[in-house]
């Protein structure tokens, strides 16, 4: 059947399995817009419109990080596409599979420095997996195909498609086809897996730390299961919480900066480190000449580039890590280390994570999370913004199942999470989503609001509210002899009128009084609501490793006196 350029869109998406959209018209995808309204009113494709093309963005990766399918955006040319692009930055450095549609001017104008044309493929090479300018109507179909694939295969992530205005007008046939398999097939030689069986099975002290590959492959349960036969104690990167079940006792809290004592105690005495899905992360590394010196490390990752790129590693395993961990698990006898099992039970028992707030009246972070926690049974969805809030989140939160926390590790998007968690809600609908954000963070894309109001998406945004932008000021108090240089915001935002104002219904914990009775009332809401948490500005994120020291040996307390600037 032949069909504008517009409609072979939609009928792609629809070929792709994409249910929901998120995105921002403008001049230059008129004509997509305008096929999508038959899709949207026959109720093919949802879309939502967001308050700020940044938003759609942060959205389709949260649908994404939530569901494990392909998140959109579609926006239009010049500042909607370059709008997009702090969006597709940190979907690429989660390695989230996200496809962005942009708009451009007509072919015959490409080049010309036209009304709102901007080199949006040229822009976005650094920060997506590829990208394609649509210039002819016959390559389109096709290569909106090729950009789901490449999204979903091997390491996942973005990709852009942008698309002249002309081509979208243009009328060509449209044959349906079904999406291509991205699956890959993993195969280890014998001799590789004899060498790594041999590693696993004389080691006497393995730790096993898996990274966010663990949840892009579903390899929970495998995870799970290799760590029981290994009999290993588990830690999870920022990006692999809920990964592993953090309410069995294998699990040591989380590696690296903002790590618990008990994983920096277990690197240092293992023998034998195993990385799953994990990049070596600069914030995980620490100090990278340090880490985890003379063990053996075994890497298993799916992006060969990965591979000795930010440490040395003894034996690597190329592949998806679901597969590899089920092939380790057929192939390797069970193991028993009870003396090193029982070691870590008494470290963590010995180093708790704790806080206190100065004021004894005000309610901590760590209170309210794992107050929330309690009356969520542990199943909530939770999302945040960065900063302080967003380490609390992951240390005081039990997240139990993969997909459940999403956040921005790698970029650090400030802004983040109020789109992502709307994103996340259409796509788990039956879940509770909480957005953690700190007053910062919130501030930069408070307009996503009305969003949430517009098209009732009832997510609960809980703001923390402290007036500072708290973990700079961490380092300030740390390194900068306490000159808090433009980190101390005290803004005059009430937030309760700006929820009313946003249509939305807000609340307030302003004392440990006011924890349950709040978080009870925000969570039997079936529409957005925003939560004002009034915590101490004092409180920091603790551990710590400062930069450039080892990870082995964290800060546990903060004085009141400042360290010299390193």
């Amino acid at each position: 059947m032949r069909l504008t350029g517009a409609q072979i869109i939609c009928e792609c998406l629809l070929e792709q399995g994409v249910d929901t959209v998120f995105g921002y018209p403008g001049g230059q995808v008129l004509n997509i817009y305008d096929a999508l309204y038959d899709y949207t009113q026959a109720g093919r494709i949802k879309h939502i419109l967001t308050a700020h093309e940044q938003g759609a963005a942060h959205a389709a990766d949260g649908y994404a990080r939530a569901s494990g399918k392909t998140g959109v955006c579609i926006a239009t040319s010049g500042p909607g596409a370059t709008n997009l692009v702090t969006g597709i930055a940190t979907a690429y450095m989660d390695s989230v599979p996200l496809v962005a549609i942009t708009g451009n001017v007509p072919c015959s104008l490409l080049g010309l420095d036209s009304f709102q044309e901007v080199d949006i493929t040229g822009v976005t090479i650094p920060v997506t997996k590829h990208n394609f300018l649509v210039k002819r109507i016959e390559d389109l179909a096709k290569m909106l195909r090729e950009a789901f694939y490449i999204a979903n295969s091997g390491r996942k992530g973005p990709v852009l498609v942008d698309i002249p205005k002309d081509v979208t007008a243009a009328m060509y046939e449209y044959k349906p086809c079904p999406p291509k398999d991205f699956s890959m097939k993993t195969h280890m030689e014998e001799e590789d897996i004899n060498q790594v069986l041999y590693m696993l099975q004389t080691s006497k002290r393995p730790f096993l730390y898996a990274g966010g590959g663990i949840i892009s492959s579903g390899a929970e349960q495998q995870l799970a299961e290799f760590a029981e036969k290994l009999d290993a104690p588990v830690s999870c990167s920022l990006m692999c919480q809920g990964g592993f079940d953090q309410r069995h006792p294998r699990y040591m809290g989380m590696l690296g900066m903002h790590g618990t004592k008990a994983s920096s105690l277990a690197i240092k005495e293992c023998d034998l480190f195993i990385a799953v899905g994990s990049r070596f992360s600069d914030r995980v590394l620490c100090n990278a000449g340090n880490f985890a010196k003379g063990k053996q490390i075994i890497h298993i990752d799916i992006d060969p580039a990965e591979f000795n790129k930010n440490i040395h590693i003894t034996r690597k395993i190329r592949g998806d890590a679901k597969q590899i961990l089920e092939i380790l698990c057929q192939k390797m006898e069970r193991q028993s280390h009870g003396e090193w099992m029982k070691n870590i039970a008494q470290w963590k028992e010995n180093y708790p994570l704790i806080q206190t707030a100065s004021d004894p009246s005000l309610a901590t972070p760590k209170e309210i999370l794992e107050t929330l926690n309690r009356l969520t049974d542990s199943n909530a969805t939770i999302v945040t913004e960065v900063g302080q809030h967003q380490m609390w989140a992951a240390q005081y939160y039990t997240f139990c199942h993969g997909r459940q926390f999403i956040s921005s590790g790698g970029l650090g998007t400030m802004g983040f999470g109020l789109g992502a968690a709307m994103g996340a809600k259409m796509a788990c609908p039956d879940h509770t989503v909480v957005n953690v954000a700190g007053d910062g963070s919130f501030h930069m894309n408070l307009n996503e609001l009305s969003t949430a109001a517009k098209h009732n998406i009832p997510i609960i945004e809980m703001v923390f509210n402290n007036e500072v932008l708290g973990m700079v000021r961490q380092w300030q108090k740390l390194f900068y002899a306490r000159r808090f240089s433009q980190t101390t915001l005290e803004k005059t935002t009430d937030y309760l009128k700006l929820a009313e104002a946003f249509g939305i219904k807000g609340y307030r914990i302003a004392s440990r009084s006011d924890i349950e009775p709040v978080l009870k009332e925000a969570l039997r809401q079936q529409v957005p609501v925003l939560v004002e948490c009034i915590i101490d500005r004092d409180l920091n994120v603790l551990p710590m490793v400062p930069a450039g020291n080892s990870v082995e040996e964290p800060l546990l307390s903060i004085d009141d006196e400042a360290m010299e600037v390193k």
